[in-house]
């Protein structure tokens, strides 16, 4: 599965971006979608992760209850609303799709398939 995403910007603390990901090329609701982030000199981290049907949502400790993930199979995209923005929210996201549907539980290690990443940066 090839996966493009976008939404990404400069916002100030307290602020909010949504980040979006098409996805193509393969059977889209086989997937579990999520997002990672990597901020620099750090390691890739899990943020976020929806199941293959959209009924039960993962998060991180650290964006739970400001983030939103969300996805549609009929146009086979996901989106990550964040809200409340940190500062140290700043990194680039990745889209990502797990070949594992329906886990009761998530890590970045799960996804396989990883798009280009787009820039989020919080400034204070």
């Amino acid at each position: 599965v090839q996966l493009q995403a976008s939404g990404g910007g400069l916002v100030q603390a307290g602020g909010a971006l949504r980040l979006s990901c098409a996805a193509s090329g393969g059977t889209f609701r086989s997937y579990a979608m999520g997002w990672l982030r990597q901020a620099p000199g750090k390691e890739r981290e899990f943020v976020a992760a929806v199941n293959w049907n959209g009924g039960r949502t993962y998060y991180a400790d650290s964006v739970k209850g400001r983030f939103t993930i969300s996805r549609d199979n009929a146009k086979n995209t996901i989106s990550l609303q964040m809200n409340s923005l940190k500062p140290e929210d700043t990194a680039v996201y990745y889209c990502a799709a797990s070949r594992w549907p329906g886990k009761s539980a998530y890590e970045e290690t799960d996804f396989g398939s990883r798009g280009q990443g787009t820039q989020v940066t919080v400034s204070s």
